[in-house]
């Protein structure tokens, strides 16, 4: 058990928070993550509202422990979203790409933590001037809608942490204790971790997806398609179509026609690894094997402790 703010903040053992990824984060991986001791979120983006609240109610029943959803605001249904969550007593909220002043009060007002997640310092100091109880502040390595910047986590987290005073969770390129640990040096409380869970036994997504992530090496993700939303994305036969595309100096319109409808859902649900969005990290190269969420963080504990021994041996002459 640690305890620190953000362990305090969700009443949970471990300062380790499973990211809501669109197709791999349902009841089953929440509730699993929340059952080892860390925060599993519901990831609503993929979710129609009803969906949602299935989602909810099984994870209620699979878990007494915390866990929340994560709301990506440039999806539709938002409001009935939010109903949602409110009618069926979520009590940890996580906000992303939008302005964290549409809902945030509204949700702490029905006794629910808020958390924002952000690529830049200059988001999170509106994050925090908006009234979240923390903010998430991710980096240009993580997997799927990234901001603009283009910040990494290395450099993001101090510069966030020197400014903030609110509870900073880390996100993007953390699969490991030591990259936890590694992040809670520069200034988190806690570390946000998506495709390390989306190779789990209990992530929703296909088992071809999960597959190609563990076959993933270094260089194997870009980032691309800024002008719509910055995405990171496994190379495949979808994402050469879409360099080729830019050759042709392309419009926005252009774009949007060309991903067309469901394209994520098409590759990390349905497992067409050829035509579909392949979304996920740089640490990808990292991720060797798929495994029970339980036991994914408990080797990040294991890691982490090894790892604060190891440093604590080292002596500066």
């Amino acid at each position: 058990m640690v305890k620190n703010r953000v362990t305090e903040l969700f009443k949970i053992d471990y300062p380790i928070i499973q990211a809501g990824m669109i197709w791999n984060s349902g009841w089953r991986l929440a509730s699993a993550v929340s059952n080892s001791g860390a925060l599993g979120l519901l990831g609503a983006g993929s979710m129609y509202p009803e969906i949602l609240r299935e989602h909810i109610q099984k994870c209620k029943k699979a878990t007494d422990k915390p866990f929340g959803v994560n709301v990506p605001m440039l999806y539709p249904d938002i409001d009935k979203i939010m109903d949602i969550i409110m009618e069926e007593g979520v009590k940890i909220v996580f906000t992303s790409a939008g302005n964290p002043k549409t809902y945030t009060s509204k949700l702490k007002e029905n006794g629910i933590t808020v958390v924002h997640v952000v690529s830049s310092v200059k988001f999170a100091l509106k994050a925090q001037e908006a009234g979240v109880d923390a903010v998430v502040a991710e980096g240009f390595e993580a997997g799927g809608h990234n901001g603009r910047e283009e910040t990494t986590t290395f450099t993001l987290i101090p510069m966030v942490k020197e400014q903030l005073d609110i509870p900073l969770i880390a996100a993007g390129g953390i699969a490991s204790g030591r990259g936890m640990l590694a992040a809670m040096v520069l200034g988190a409380d806690a570390v946000q971790v998506g495709s390390r869970f989306v190779a789990s036994n209990e992530a929703s997504s296909h088992q071809s997806f999960k597959q190609m992530v563990v076959d993933a090496k270094e260089g194997d993700t870009h980032l691309t398609l800024k002008e719509l939303a910055p995405v990171r994305m496994l190379k495949n036969k979808f994402f050469e179509s879409v360099v080729q595309l830019y050759t042709t100096n392309p419009s926005k319109e252009d774009l949007i026609s060309h991903l067309g409808r469901a394209r994520a859902k098409r590759g990390m649900f349905e497992g067409d690894l050829e035509e579909g969005e392949l979304e996920i990290g740089q640490i990808a190269g990292l991720i060797h094997d798929i495994k029970p969420a339980a036991e994914i963080v408990k080797n990040m504990i294991s890691e982490f402790e090894i790892a604060k021994a190891e440093i604590a041996k080292i002596q500066l002459q």
